[in-house]
């Protein structure tokens, strides 16, 4: 397979320009950390955003940075970590699910809309995203939004794009804004919830005016019991007073203990990147549902998978499943529908993912948008080709 490795954005537009001319498949890579999410692409050559690297903005004061798409995210992260800033989004970090290697990079986290737990108070990475440059499937280089918020105005392409896979355009920069990091946080910790009490526990948390940042259910595992977890940040003075407030808020849930430090930034990055089944041969699975239609879920899902995680208080579960043939879709995207939200599959085995529905399937009317928004972008259908869905 042909590998291109443009170092200019001009030098990519006209690899696209070049494989739409030929009629060539191109499947898009980054760090290839999350090249195992999707159906597997069909295609005769690859191009890399590898060499598109380095930060190009930095203003701490306007909180406000724009990297290259290949910059490592790791190289953002430590920038930002350095003057006391953050992604907000707290990116999930696909290497111990996928059992990948490599270094994850600014584009496929814009890419894939990569969001972690805080995504429940601060957003998620489409929501974080300011501006976006990136080369459509008719070569041409497109910029949308910019480095300000003020000029994020008319049709937001950033936020379209975002979780778009590769499959619309391929970015060469992408532009967010950043948060100060938190002075301190802490964990509250209620142990042997069922999922029913754990999302009411969390319901109660997250309705509440303390704002916590993290909202999350562990079921058990060998002699440790469920957990149920609410974290709280901000400055240190203020802790104190939040958490005997949640304490006693969510003492009809049972006993609540505090975990800070590093165990709480470990237990959190455990959750972010669904560590759980890392260790596992399981199909992964990531349903987004209402907070409110978990409970129902986990008891339809639990002959396939009596061992599922809670993370956004309870809108997104994650399921383990026996591989078999298929991974259980049929049954986890019915459960999912049926409980008002929608399945992506994370985990599989590559002859698994090309032959089930890895995202939800869509009605007529909605796979027929995007089918047109597909045409609009890439006509001759050349980037990153069935990812998402056959035959597009």
């Amino acid at each position: 397979m042909t590998l291109h490795t443009p170092s200019t954005a001009a030098e990519l537009a006209a690899i696209v320009t070049e494989a739409r001319r030929a009629r060539t498949p191109l499947a898009v890579a980054g760090g290839s950390t999350r090249a195992g999410l999707g159906r597997p692409v069909q295609a005769a050559a690859t191009v890399s955003t590898a060499k598109l690297s380095g930060i190009t903005l930095y203003e701490p004061a306007e909180l406000v940075i724009a990297a290259k798409a290949g910059t490592p995210l790791r190289e953002v992260t430590e920038t930002l970590a350095a003057r006391g800033q953050r992604l907000p989004f707290e990116p999930m970090d696909h290497r111990r699910l996928l059992g990948s290697v490599g270094e994850p990079t600014v584009g496929g986290v814009a890419a894939a809309n990569v969001s972690g737990p805080a995504r429940i108070n601060l957003g998620a990475a489409r929501d974080s995203m300011i501006g976006l440059k990136f080369v459509n499937g008719l070569g041409e280089d497109v910029k949308s939004g910019g480095r300000v918020m003020k000029n994020v105005t008319g049709l937001d392409l950033v936020k379209a794009l975002a979780g778009s896979h590769g499959t619309l355009a391929v970015f060469h920069e992408v532009c967010f804004k950043v948060l100060p990091v938190a002075e301190a946080e802490r964990t509250l910790v209620i142990e042997g919830l069922d999922v029913a009490k754990a999302v009411a526990a969390l319901s109660a948390a997250l309705g509440s005016p303390f704002e916590p940042t993290g909202a999350a259910h562990v079921p058990a595992k060998g002699a440790d019991a469920a957990r149920t977890l609410i974290r709280i940040e901000g400055f240190a003075a203020s802790l104190a007073y939040r958490t005997d407030a949640l304490s006693k808020l969510l003492a009809p849930y049972g006993a609540v203990s505090v975990i800070d430090g590093e165990a709480g930034l470990t237990l959190w990055a455990d959750i972010r990147d669904a560590a759980i089944f890392s260790d596992t041969e399981e199909a992964v699975w990531r349903i987004s549902v209402p907070p409110s239609a978990a409970p129902a879920l986990a008891e339809r899902l639990a002959p396939l998978a009596p061992r599922l995680m809670l993370d956004w208080g309870g809108g997104l579960v994650w399921a383990g499943i026996a591989i078999g043939s298929d991974a259980g879709a049929k049954a986890v995207h019915a459960a999912a529908k049926a409980a008002g939200g929608h399945a992506t599959l994370i985990r599989a085995p590559e002859v698994v993912r090309g032959s089930v529905d890895v995202f939800a399937p869509l009605a007529t009317p909605a796979m027929a948008l995007q089918k047109r928004i597909k045409a609009s972008f890439d006509p001759d259908g050349i980037l990153n080709p069935g990812r998402m869905y056959r035959g597009m």
